[in-house]
């Protein structure tokens, strides 16, 4: 059999084991020297024997309490299912539908928690034809930030029309802290103009060139004929903002733009294609605000990008856990009191056992 020490042994097996011990024993060799020899815990070995003097089973038992203390009230696994079931939270991934139940106070559970509740009503599956991610992804080594406006990232994607071969396209500058949409602009052309018009709007809207030059953000992109036209590289020279650049072919280098075009073309509501630019500037005039207004946000804690941006992401996320901390102390009283009721409904019900079996004693 080999070590012993840390398998996973059946009944069978331990009745043999403990078999084996006892003959050892009749023939002189000590308990511990056999457990040594066969590399076995003794602790173990006492414990098997304990409980077959006892006449209980040995079968491998789930680790922990049959009842934990804190586990869901049924309310609140009803909770789970009525919120998943509503027609503006049916798209949501479990994890989303969680937090924006903590924001909603109606109900408090964890991840795990709302994922098997999900799961045991056949209510987790895959919406759409994507994939999922791989997880091996390695990020390009860069510099820590710790805030919004330190690094920006910008990117074009295509935007399919309804004639084949033509597209739109979406410029899209982004704050790689905050996960901000920091400005946008959809055009038929790809062109260093226009990627200047980009960058000056995100420069205006958050005050860039008001800060001094080692406080403005660095500026990584692709390798496109955009990225490296000479008006934009001067235009980063003149602002005093490093311009970096992803390898060629590795989008990899430039994760959190292309992340987003992901997600942006995941959406429920995304249109696939798009009749003109005036029907695109539509769409993402309300697309984007929801992004950055209302959209909880993985990679951030589950905040929006607006609430990250604006330095919130630490108060939100330390009071949901301190509301979960309490509903788990609550969960925990509530189970008590209940399991307290029943050992003393039980304790009533054999005391009275003994008065009527003394009663009957007595007749008799």
């Amino acid at each position: 059999m080999g070590e012993i020490k840390g398998q996973w042994l059946s009944e069978e097996q331990k009745l043999e084991i403990l078999i084996m011990i006892e003959q050892a024993k009749e023939k002189g060799t000590p308990v511990t020297r056999t457990c040594a020899f066969w590399r076995i815990n003794r602790r173990r070995v006492v414990r098997w024997c304990r409980k077959k003097k006892n006449n209980q089973s040995l079968r491998n038992l789930k680790p922990g309490p049959r009842e934990p203390v804190h586990k869901l009230l049924p309310e609140e696994r009803e909770a789970v299912l009525q919120m998943a079931k509503k027609e503006e939270y049916a798209d949501l991934a479990h994890r989303i539908l969680a937090v924006t139940a903590w924001d909603l106070g109606l109900f408090f559970v964890s991840f795990s928690s709302a994922y098997r509740i999900l799961r045991s009503a056949n209510l987790m599956a895959m919406r759409g034809v994507q994939s999922q991610h791989n997880g091996r992804s390695i990020p390009p080594a860069r510099k820590e930030i710790t805030g919004p406006n330190q690094r920006w990232c910008w990117d074009i994607s295509y935007l399919p029309t309804y004639e084949k071969g033509v597209f739109l396209y979406l410029f899209l500058l982004l704050d790689e802290y905050s996960r901000k949409a920091i400005s946008w602009l959809v055009s038929w052309h790809q062109t260093a103009e226009k990627a200047r018009c980009l960058l000056e709007e995100g420069l205006s809207d958050e005050n860039i060139l008001d800060l001094s030059e080692d406080q403005r953000p660095e500026i990584i992109n692709d390798r496109g004929r955009q990225m490296k036209a000479k008006p934009i590289k001067r235009m980063f020279e003149d602002h005093h903002m490093p311009q970096l650049f992803a390898r060629p072919r590795t989008p990899n280098d430039n994760p959190f733009v292309e992340s987003l075009f992901s997600t942006i073309k995941r959406a429920p509501e995304y249109p696939d294609r798009f009749l003109d630019r005036k029907q695109a500037a539509e769409y993402f005039n309300r697309y984007f605000p929801w992004y950055n207004t209302e959209h909880l946000h993985s990679g951030i804690d589950y905040v929006t990008p607006e609430q990250c941006h604006r330095g919130l992401r630490d108060q939100i996320v330390a009071r949901r856990k301190a509301d979960l901390d309490n509903q788990r102390r609550f969960r925990k009283e509530v189970n008590r009191q209940k399991q307290n009721i029943l050992t003393e409904d039980l304790k009533t019900l054999i005391l009275n056992f003994n008065q009527m079996t003394a009663c009957s004693v007595i007749n008799l």
